[in-house]
């Protein structure tokens, strides 16, 4: 059975990852967001049972070095500490049209068939494969690759900002269809929606 790809994402209540340019690339994240420990202990978990990660130069710019970094930096809390050796130890798959190599266990692959590569690395691997990052998300959502939605939903109101997929280069990208595979509360306010994309 091939793999899936799961895009995983913090979003405000109306549906946007980022409400000025730039927060994603921001490893504390905005105000906007309530990460705190047990919730970033359930990135750790979640993280640590992928099979593997792909990310976009962006959220790759923002995780390297600073995980890990952090992974020896006793000022650090145990679970930042925690989820940096979870990051650096776990293969990744760096997509960038301008980077040809990687630290930590990353394989890059980019050029103008990079979705097409992805494809045969889904067709070739088990399990879960994390995906970071809207613009990554949106290309393997439009090559019909995307399997789940992981989103963590936090209580804000941005009412503007970037959404969790860009819009279609043309013309009108039909509804996604999902159906819920799990729903969480967190005691800070955040719940979580899982979704299977539907085809």
């Amino acid at each position: 059975m091939p793999a899936r790809f799961v895009y995983w994402m913090n979003v405000s209540i109306d549906g946007f990852v980022e409400r000025d340019a730039g927060e994603l690339g921001d490893v504390e994240g905005p105000e906007w967001m309530r990460i705190d420990e047990p919730l970033h202990r359930e990135f750790n978990a979640r993280a640590a049972a992928m099979t593997l990660s792909v990310e976009g130069r962006v959220v790759r710019d923002m995780m390297d070095p600073f995980w890990p970094d952090a992974r020896a930096d006793e000022s650090m809390p145990a679970f930042m500490r925690e989820y940096g050796e979870v990051w650096t130890d776990q293969p990744k798959v760096l997509v960038s049209r301008t980077r040809t190599s990687a630290d930590h266990n990353t394989r890059v692959i980019g050029g103008d068939d990079a979705i097409a590569q992805l494809a045969v690395l889904r067709e070739e691997s088990e399990g879960d494969i994390g995906v970071g990052g809207p613009n990554l998300a949106t290309q393997l959502l439009d090559a019909g690759l995307l399997d789940e939605l992981l989103l963590y939903t936090h209580p804000a109101v941005l009412g503007a900002g970037r959404p969790l997929f860009d819009p279609p280069e043309t013309g009108v990208r039909p509804p996604l269809l999902l159906d819920l595979l799990e729903q969480r509360e967190y005691h800070n306010g955040v719940t979580l929606h899982r979704y299977q994309v539907l085809r």
